[in-house]
């Protein structure tokens, strides 16, 4: 433990290749502009460090000096207070909350069904019909502001980006009265922070579809 301590020197993300999850960290840590070390895990064999930092034994995790933390949402939330700029979230509480209900809703809504096609088994046709419903659906909320439900870039647009890079991975292919849903998609992939955040094994997901 003392040669791991002598590293955190500067702050450390224990990610893994494809983790969605892990990709919602890596695009704030871009928007910041905040240097970082990586260090891949592999999630069948995972490092005995990350055993003793994280009592899940998962990624993603965070570390910054004497902090350690996990769960993306609390990350990327302590990452937008400790480096204000740009802001990922309002600055007014009822904004705020509102924020953190739709990051919630987000969570609960369509990466419960991420994780199930994932997953694989019985259920991940069915969690993969459902999602590719459930987002055209809500496409037109899309063509309202050039960011999700904001004029700006938020957390919420973090959150859905590698969802949506990821769909032909999961077989779904949106149909054209999703327009404005796969042009918000553009939008968010070309941005410099979504490209910076790549893994080789994430453009590789592109690639092959």
């Amino acid at each position: 433990m003392a040669q791991v301590a002598n590293k955190r020197l500067a702050m450390i993300f224990y990610s893994s290749d494809l983790c969605p999850y892990c990709h919602i960290v890596r695009i704030v840590l871009a928007e910041k502009g905040i240097s970082y070390e990586t260090l891949d895990v592999d999630l069948n064999n995972t490092p005995e460090d990350l055993r003793d930092l994280n009592p899940y034994n998962e990624v993603p995790t965070l570390v910054d000096r004497d902090l350690v933390l996990y769960d993306y949402r609390v990350i990327v939330e302590y990452l937008d207070e400790r480096f204000p700029h740009p802001p990922l979230m309002p600055v007014d509480p009822v904004s705020r909350a509102r924020n953190r209900l739709m990051l919630h809703r987000i969570e609960r809504d369509w990466y419960k069904m991420v994780d199930a096609i994932i997953a694989g088994g019985k259920d991940a046709d069915k969690a993969s019909k459902e999602l590719r419903d459930s987002l055209v659906g809500a496409s037109p909320i899309f063509d309202q502001k050039a960011f999700f439900l904001s004029d700006e870039f938020t957390l919420m647009d973090a959150a859905l980006a590698p969802m949506l890079w990821r769909l032909p991975q999961f077989g779904i292919e949106l149909p054209a009265v999703a327009k404005p849903l796969i042009n918000y998609a553009e939008r968010m992939f070309e941005r410099e922070s979504f490209q910076e955040s790549l893994t080789e094994g994430e453009r590789e997901l592109r690639q092959m579809a």
